[in-house]
């Protein structure tokens, strides 16, 4: 290709992308639809199985979905929280047995694991039910925020009970989504998400 044709060619490219941000602002698909793309994956990934559990999947991976960015939120809040109010050293200062825990968890993917995920975040690596009773024993730090402990243990005590039945594939009840979704709502209104 000599210099002309691949000036040309990069330009009608130029054009090209030009135009098409016009298109899509008008609402016409330009190129593959990722969303539709990412349908028929997931249908395709399905398709060996039953009717009744392809539908019962998708409804908990909604939830799933929101209890994954609901249990990151929390901790990403202690973090903040603890880093504001403590400083930088503010691991050193949480309860000796949840830290030890979490330490030990981390070591062992750290050494046995195939997995290459996160392994850097000590918070990552506490129990659901260790981040309400961090946030009780640094209450100080959170009691301008939370309603009161009881409030936190009782709604953190039902999510992780939710939590643990969603990590054990077991199916819920419309009522106990609602639930959830409820005291998600509440635990967003109350921190200003």
């Amino acid at each position: 290709m000599e210099n002309k044709d691949l000036r040309d060619f990069l330009f009608r490219g130029l054009m090209f992308e030009a135009e098409a941000s016009n298109f899509q602002a008008a609402g016409i698909q330009v190129g593959a639809d990722a969303q539709e793309a990412e349908e028929h994956l997931l249908a395709e990934a399905l398709s060996p199985f039953g009717v009744h559990s392809r539908n019962n999947a998708l409804e908990m991976a909604r939830l799933y979905a929101v209890l994954y960015c609901f249990e990151n939120e929390v901790r990403d809040f202690i973090r903040e929280t603890l880093h504001e109010k403590d400083g930088e050293n503010w691991l050193i200062q949480i309860p000796s047995k949840i830290k030890e825990h979490a330490e030990g968890r981390q070591e062992t993917a750290l050494k046995d694991s195939w997995l290459e995920g996160e392994k850097t975040d000590l918070l990552g690596f506490m129990e659901f039910g260790h981040l309400a009773q961090l946030i009780i024993n640094k209450w100080e730090h959170f009691s301008a925020i939370i309603p009161s402990q009881h409030w936190l243990k009782q709604r953190m005590d039902e999510m992780e009970k939710v939590r643990n039945f969603i990590a054990h594939n077991r199916m819920l009840l419309p009522s106990e989504f609602q639930r959830l979704y409820m005291y998600i709502s509440d635990w967003n209104r109350v921190v200003g998400l």
